[in-house]
């Protein structure tokens, strides 16, 4: 397909959300890359839902946020590298204040455009670790927390588990992990934490067109009977996954994940699945304000595409969650610099000096929904701390205090890492403005 014809299908799978009587001197366009196709549908559906319903509510009731309707525009990805990049550049005309690939794959290549185009990148929880460095990468952002944090997190907890790090000395550690650029992401840090705490880790990546078809690799995870087994799966990889461990009797309770299995993961394997344990940061179920909101002024008006039995669910609340960064960065520029229809430009300095505190969750309904997330110039990440999660057969169940990341071992590696990526790209961007050192 020639790129002019690729770009017009994008243009067409690229589908207003709203009536085409706003218009871009009156509003405020978001443009949503998801996949509601494919083999990560699974997954990208409710995200996509959750997404777009939080920020559909805050047009129906508020008016937009200030009082500026938000234009909606969603992008049909298929969680493909190539497609990402043909949804941005068909939206990148429109004066998007914000980006969000909704995959690592997508976000790698657009970072080095965000500086360029003047869109900054919202990548929550995934993407390049290293970018939460706000003074090398002003123009990304991946709160609330990042891959290696939540690696260090997940053996944290295993740690934990056994009574103490000292005893993962001579264990075996399983990782079976999506064989892209985010399941390998967290591997130079699981490398060098097998190297500080003494154990041995076993690989175990899944090809993309493989993701259904897992069963050689649990062969091998039975033949090497590794003590714990860590899951970064995505789509319809961790379904099937956890459906082998369960065939081949791996038991669930020594079976880990990070943040993003969700509840139809878990629902496909039954009974079995139960004792599974996943890494989270916000709530998992629909008793919050917000929530209400979003079923009494978009679902209930049916301008959801949402089933309203998945409002409240864990993937469904993720996107909400993310919709809620994005909010929190508009109102925030729009007070900053003083104008109701803000740039990308100003967006980006509206994240960097985000305070979502307990006073502003609750204001918002969400009072328990998720902790406190403050981001600054230096540090476009938060760090915060999760919490594990267990699968109890109809929903996820927290089961841990909250654990935070090994900040000692991560936070140098992502220095490095930050550094390293900015010598390796010749004439990397600096920031047109310092950080200050309160930042």
């Amino acid at each position: 397909m020639s790129t002019l014809k690729s770009l017009a299908l994008a243009a067409v799978v690229c589908a207003p959300l709203l009536p085409a009587t706003a218009t871009a001197q009156d509003s405020i366009y978001v443009p949503l890359l998801t996949y509601r196709t494919g083999a990560f549908a699974g997954s990208g559906i409710p995200i996509a839902d959750g997404m777009r319903d939080y920020l559909t509510m805050l047009n129906e009731r508020d008016g937009g946020i200030g009082g500026v309707k938000l234009i909606l525009e969603e992008c049909e990805t298929g969680y493909d590298t190539k497609k990402g990049i043909e949804c941005y550049e068909a939206i990148k005309s429109k004066n998007p204040v914000i980006v969000n690939p909704w995959s690592t794959g997508i976000t790698l290549p657009l970072i080095p455009r965000a500086a360029v185009d003047k869109v900054p990148i919202l990548s929550m929880a995934y993407g390049l670790s290293a970018s939460a460095d706000g003074t090398t990468f002003p123009w990304v952002f991946n709160p609330p927390a990042t891959y290696w944090d939540g690696l260090s997190q997940v053996i944290s907890y295993i740690g934990a588990q056994e009574g103490g790090l000292d005893k993962l000395k001579g264990k075996k550690l399983g990782y079976i992990f999506l064989d892209a650029g985010f399941g390998r992401e967290p591997i130079p840090l699981l490398e060098q934490l097998a190297k500080d705490y003494g154990f041995e880790v076993k690989f175990y990546p899944i090809a993309a067109q493989d993701m259904q078809n897992q069963s050689s690799q649990w062969l091998n995870v039975r033949r090497d009977k590794p003590d714990f087994m860590v899951l970064w799966g995505w789509g319809a990889m961790n379904g099937a996954a956890v459906k082998e461990a369960a065939r081949t009797g791996y038991p669930m309770n020594k079976f880990f994940s990070v943040w993003w299995p969700g509840d139809d993961d878990l629902r496909a394997t039954g009974e079995p699945a139960k004792g599974f344990r996943t890494l989270n940061w916000h709530s998992a179920d629909g008793n919050y304000k917000a929530l209400s909101e979003i079923k009494k002024h978009v679902v209930d008006k049916k301008l959801s595409q949402a089933n309203p039995d998945k409002v409240g669910e864990l993937l469904y609340n993720r996107g909400v969650y993310n919709s809620m960064l994005i909010a929190e960065g508009i109102r925030n520029a729009q007070m900053l610099s003083g104008k109701k229809v803000v740039t990308g430009e100003d967006v980006r300095r509206g994240l960097e000096t985000m305070n979502v505190d307990a006073e502003r969750l609750k204001a918002m309904g969400m009072e328990g929904f998720a902790q406190p997330i403050k981001l600054t110039c230096a540090d476009h990440n938060g760090h915060l701390a999760t919490f594990m999660q267990e699968w109890d057969g109809k929903a996820f169940v927290k089961v841990s205090d909250a654990i935070p990341p090994m900040v000692d071992k991560v936070k140098p590696l992502l220095d490095s890492a930050a550094k390293d990526y900015a010598e390796k790209n010749a004439g990397w961007p600096k920031r047109s403005e310092a950080c200050d050192k309160a930042s």
